[in-house]
C-alpha cells in the first residue's frame, strides 16, 4: 500500500492474543478531522485478515478489541468493508456475525459481476454475435501487454466518457506491477495494424482473477474487441482452473455509485452477458461514540 501513503494516515493494526500470538491484522486509515476510522480508506475492502485457525469467538474478542482500541483514540465511527466471499481462501464470514452483534450498520453495498469458472460457461445472443463478428476482424490478443499504451487509452477513454481520470496514475499502476509482476497482468486486443483498440489490467489472486480496468477505443468498440477478449479470456481461465492453474472465479467489478445507490445498467449488462451474476461488496459502519459490547476483550491491538 506505500504507492498511496502519501494520500491517507495509516492506523493499521495487529490483533494479538494475551500470550502475543499474532491471530489477525486490520488495515485501518483514520481522518481526523471527522474522526473516523475506515478499513481500508486506500483499498476496495479492507476488514480482517484472519489466520486459518481463528474461530466466532476469537473474532468476537478481536473486533471488541479494535473497537476498544480506536475508541480510546476518541474516534466517532468505524466503517468496515469485509473482504467478499469470493476471495477467501476457505469460509470465513465470522466478521459478518460480530459486526451484527455489536450493532453495525450497513452503509453501503457495492454490485460486482463474477463469473463462476467451475460451471458451465454462458453468453447472451447479444455477446455471442459480437464475438463472432469480431473473429472476422484479424485481431489478436497479447497477455503481456504494454501498460503505459494501455493506460493512455484508458485515461482517453475514460475522459472522453465520464470526464474522469483512472484511480490510479500511471506512476502508480507501473510501480504496483513492479512490485507484483506475477500478479499484475496487462492483456490488450490489437487490431490488424497491430494498434491497441481494448484491454484490461487484472488483479489476479489465489481465487480471484479481477479486471481492475477495462476500456476499448471507438474502433474497438466497433469491431466487438471487448467481446473477443473476455470470452477468449474467460474460456481459457476455465481450462486452467479445471487443470488447477488458476483462480475459481473472474469478477468484472462493482456497476454501482453513490454507494450503491446508483446501479449502472447499460455497464452491468454488458458484464452479465459474459455469464456474470452478483457478489456484493459491503461497508459496515460501527458508531464507537454509542458502542457497548460486552465481549470479553482478551486480545489487544497495537
Amino acid at each position: 500500500m506505500d504507492y498511496h501513503k502519501d494520500r491517507f494516515i495509516d492506523c493499521s493494526l495487529f490483533v494479538l492474543s494475551e500470550k502475543g500470538k499474532l491471530l489477525g491484522l486490520f488495515p485501518a486509515t483514520i481522518d481526523t478531522a471527522k474522526k473516523h476510522v475506515v478499513s481500508h480508506g486506500g483499498l476496495t475492502y479492507g476488514g480482517l485478515l484472519l489466520r486459518h485457525d481463528v474461530g466466532t469467538s476469537q473474532v468476537m474478542e478481536m473486533l471488541a478489541a479494535i473497537v476498544s482500541f480506536y475508541q480510546e483514540m476518541k474516534m466517532s465511527f468505524l466503517y468496515i468493508k469485509p473482504i467478499p466471499h469470493i476471495y477467501h481462501l476457505c469460509p470465513a464470514e465470522e466478521e459478518l456475525y460480530v459486526l451484527f452483534r455489536i450493532g453495525a450498520q450497513l452503509s453501503a453495498r457495492g454490485v460486482s459481476s463474477t463469473v463462476d469458472l467451475g460451471v458451465p460457461l454462458t453468453f447472451s445472443t447479444l455477446r455471442k454475435r459480437k464475438y463472432k463478428a469480431a473473429q472476422s476482424s484479424d485481431l489478436k490478443i497479447n497477455i503481456k501487454g504494454d501498460i503505459l499504451i494501455f493506460w493512455e487509452l484508458l485515461t482517453e477513454t475514460l475522459n472522453k466518457t465520464h470526464g474522469v481520470a483512472p484511480v490510479h496514475s500511471y506512476e502508480e499502476i507501473s510501480r504496483l506491477a513492479e512490485s507484483f509482476p506475477e500478479e499484475i497482468q496487462c492483456v490488450t486486443v490489437t487490431d490488424f495494424e497491430n494498434k491497441i483498440v481494448a484491454g484490461t489490467l487484472l488483479f489476479l489472486t489465489p481465487r480471484v482473477a479481477h479486471a481492475q480496468y477495462i476500456a476499448a477505443s471507438g474502433r474497438g468498440k466497433e469491431l466487438g474487441a471487448l467481446d473477443f477478449l473476455f470470452i477468449n479470456l474467460l474460456s481459457s481461465f476455465q481450462y486452467r482452473y479445471q487443470h488447477d492453474l488458476t483462480p475459481r472465479y473472474f469478477d468484472f467489478g462493482i456497476s454501482t455509485e453513490n454507494q450503491g445507490h446508483y446501479l449502472n445498467e447499460g455497464l452491468i449488462f454488458q458484464k452479465e452477458g459474459f455469464g456474470a451474476h452478483a457478489t456484493l461488496y459491503d461497508e459496515y459502519v460501527v458508531n464507537l461514540s454509542s458502542n457497548e459490547s460486552s465481549f470479553s476483550r482478551s486480545p489487544k491491538a497495537q
